[in-house]
């Protein structure tokens, strides 16, 4: 029961980071107000401060961890949680230097692509970590983790566009829609682990308290436990892309949509440019059949002239022989 607990915590402390970052990027995109601004420095100070909150409740969770594997002669649960620790770590640095840089208007301010470098760094651990996590050939977390490889590949390419365009608010936005997605699947593995609605015939083995497998009977259970997964995986990722699609039309309706996204520029508008300014009327096209039928005739005559030549002399008997 504290297992699941511990990832209701995690994964809703993601989708509330998530939301409020996705909720800021919108309005910011939308509307495009002061970064130097008292209330934008407020906002990105909330989302720093929720950051290091959920990443120091990540470290003492894994500290936990840590002695129950250090009791338990546990080495493989010791290394994990040791893995935990340095990517909480990161992510709490980040926290840490962001929340500076906008409670504080010093002199000496730590550059956003440094910021942007390191969460980056975090986010390829954690994938690295979850790839790499194998401890069970035929576990049925194993499939739970590689779909949880998705929304950390959506924030790592999110946060790689956003050191190439640090002004943007598209990558910001990117990376809370990952942040939410990743948020959800931590509570749905919670779920499955450690609530006994796992399929049938698979039953969780606890090494220690941050090491466990989950196992079935036979290839039936195992296939149908994988199955279920991406079924469930699924059903996540299409809630979020409605929520998504609705979030963002009330965003637009409350804040309105800036000038520079709606202007339009249609393919080929040169060209329509082009032919509007040359345009002709009826008059000019019936001038233009007059003088192609008057080159016609004038082109007709001398061969009609030839064979009328051509019949006088047959009807006079000169141009015919026997």
């Amino acid at each position: 029961m504290g297992e699941l607990i511990t990832y209701t915590i995690a994964g809703g402390g993601l989708i509330l980071i998530g939301g409020w970052e996705a909720l800021l990027s919108s309005s910011e995109t939308l509307k495009s107000p002061d970064p130097d601004s008292s209330e934008s420095s407020k906002s990105h100070s909330l989302t720093f401060l929720l950051i290091s909150l959920l990443s120091f409740f990540f470290i003492i969770n894994s500290f936990f961890s840590l002695f129950d594997a250090l009791n338990l002669n546990d080495q493989t649960g010791l290394v994990l949680q040791l893995e935990v620790i340095s990517i909480s770590a990161l992510f709490l640095l980040y926290s840490l230097l962001g929340f500076l840089n906008h409670a504080k208007k010093g002199s000496f301010l730590f550059p956003s692509p440094l910021l942007s470098l390191l969460v980056l760094f975090a986010f390829i651990e954690e994938f690295i970590l979850f790839y790499l996590q194998k401890k069970d050939p035929i576990g049925i977390e194993n499939r739970y983790f590689d779909l949880l490889l998705v929304p950390i590949s959506v924030c790592v390419f999110s946060t790689m566009l956003e050191l190439k365009n640090p002004d943007s608010g598209f990558p910001r936005l990117g990376r809370a829609v990952g942040l939410i997605l990743h948020g959800m699947w931590f509570v749905q593995m919670g779920i499955s682990f450690f609530s006994g609605l796992i399929v049938h015939g698979c039953s969780l083995h606890e090494k220690s308290r941050g090491n466990f497998t989950i196992r079935c009977k036979g290839h039936p259970e195992y296939h149908r436990g994988k199955a279920i997964a991406t079924l469930q995986f699924n059903c996540h990722l299409a809630l979020l892309v409605a929520f998504t699609v609705g979030a963002y039309a009330v965003v637009c309706k409350k804040h309105g949509v800036r000038k520079e996204s709606m202007r339009y520029r249609p393919i080929g508008a040169e060209m329509l440019q082009m032919d509007s300014t040359s345009q002709f009327t009826l008059d000019s096209d019936d001038e233009g059949d007059e003088i192609e039928n008057k080159i016609k005739e004038e082109r007709r005559l001398p061969m009609h002239k030839a064979l009328t030549v051509v019949q006088d002399i047959g009807a006079n008997g000169y141009g015919s022989h026997r």
